[in-house]
């Protein structure tokens, strides 16, 4: 949480933004919650993935649309694979604040505050940017708002049609042996959409061929802003936080006592919960007890984050603890924030196949659990970025610097997002198998 120089100011800015319209609705954020519901009982799967942090210089409608429809591509491959309907809910409109483990950031023997996000200060280090400004919070409020209106537009105005699932590629991805396998199944999904349409079923007689539901997310961090955007629902009285349908609570700010805790206990969103290395069996119920005293179906949804060949040591305890309480969370993967290593150039970045590795763990842990792995939550975009090593198109350190453009932690790009999600579709094939068999 940053310290603001002046305290009047940042309260001012909130009482500001409590006059503000809702960027989301209590009914949207209930929708939500019966759809994770059922991805927590085996019968969906949560696709949840966008920017690490969102920021103000990189805004551009075309950033939101190509993230978006990489987003529709993997849930369609995905779905191709489960026959299981995937919720898709984006790291977007509202991902702007950081945690950071130290206030201050040293270069060169100048110590400035911490980058925490656009929302609080300026990723430049340069004195006056780094300055925490609450004023920057109704700039995030702005583009938030601008950001949803568009990816509304883009789920229900036609663009997420599934008789355009040809045109949802990317240019730049025609190099990728996975944009022919994608080709190879938007064929197929093709002859059966002109079957239907034989047979009297077409986008006009179902509606759910010619849009998509949309839902948001983003970590909530910035507690000022997010109680400030806090509405009492009219038609039942309780409070929802109507800045995302979902919020998430992050591996530091997860524990007992906790602010972010006690402010998210009040409101009726759906939640997250990061789970790393340190999050202890008990601890974690103590908290559960807590944000789900009424264990409502999919109230809960948990994130793992171990690291390859980490999973094993901690995540069968936590999934043993809760099946004894009878607890029935959602279960999801994030094989993203494990994984982040040091390049010898200097950069932050990903093993493709330390991601792949994870994700491969962690179904196999829940498979001889008894339980089952019903999400996936990444940081990726649809741009053409050079940020995590790896995958079909090799991509190397030395090329890390030919477009490293992110605010905070490396990205999937979208070819690589899009062969994680194929190779996430074997295991769910396998799954659904393996269940078929056994029933």
């Amino acid at each position: 949480m940053p310290t603001w120089p002046d305290a009047a100011h940042a309260a001012r800015v909130e009482a500001e933004l409590r006059t503000f319209p809702p960027l989301v609705f209590a009914g949207e954020a209930r929708d939500l919650k019966g759809r994770l519901a059922e991805a927590a009982a085996g019968r969906a799967f949560l696709l949840q993935g966008g920017d690490c942090a969102e920021s103000f210089a990189e805004f551009h409608p075309n950033t939101i649309r190509d993230t978006f429809r990489v987003l529709l591509q993997m849930a369609v491959v995905l779905t191709f694979a489960s026959h299981m309907p995937v919720i898709k809910v984006g790291r977007m409109a509202g991902q702007f604040a950081k945690p950071r483990s130290a206030d201050t950031e040293e270069q060169a023997g100048v110590s400035l505050p911490s980058y925490r996000g656009d929302i609080i200060n300026d990723i430049a280090f340069a004195a006056e940017g780094r300055r925490p400004d609450p004023e920057r919070q109704k700039r995030a409020y702005m583009q938030a708002a601008s950001t949803l209106n568009l990816l509304r537009a883009l789920a229900q105005g036609g663009y997420a049609n599934l008789h355009q699932v040809h045109r949802w590629t990317l240019d730049f991805m025609g190099r990728s042996p996975w944009a022919q396998r994608y080709a190879e199944v938007a064929d197929r999904i093709g002859e059966a959409l002109a079957f239907m349409e034989a047979c009297g079923v077409s986008p006009e007689t179902v509606p759910q061929l010619k849009g998509v539901e949309f839902y948001t997310s983003h970590e909530a961090l910035l507690l000022g802003y997010e109680s400030a955007m806090t509405r009492q629902d009219s038609l039942t009285g309780e409070w929802v936080d109507t800045s995302a349908h979902m919020l998430w609570i992050g591996d530091r700010t997860r524990f007992e006592g906790s602010a972010h805790v006690e402010f998210l206990r009040g409101v009726l969103n759906p939640i997250g919960i990061k789970c790393g290395p340190s999050t202890e069996a008990d601890e974690l119920l103590r908290i559960l007890d807590a944000l789900d005293p009424g264990r409502e179906p999919g109230r809960i949804t948990l994130i793992t984050r171990f690291g390859a060949g980490r999973a094993e040591a901690h995540l069968p305890a936590l999934v043993r603890a809760l099946a004894r309480e009878g607890r029935v969370p959602l279960w999801s993967c994030d094989p993203m924030h494990g994984n982040t290593v040091k390049s010898g150039s200097g950069f932050k970045t990903r093993p493709f196949d330390r991601i792949l590795a994870e994700v491969r763990e962690v179904f196999a842990i829940h498979r001889a659990e008894g339980s089952h792995l019903g999400g996936i939550h990444i940081e990726m975009t649809g741009q053409n970025v050079t940020e995590c090593t790896g995958g079909a198109m090799a991509l190397t350190e030395e090329q890390l610097a030919d477009r490293y453009h992110t605010h905070c932690d490396p990205r999937l790009n979208a070819s690589q997002s899009l062969e994680l999600a194929f190779l996430m579709a074997e295991e769910l094939a396998a799954e659904r198998k393996r269940l078929d068999k056994a029933a």
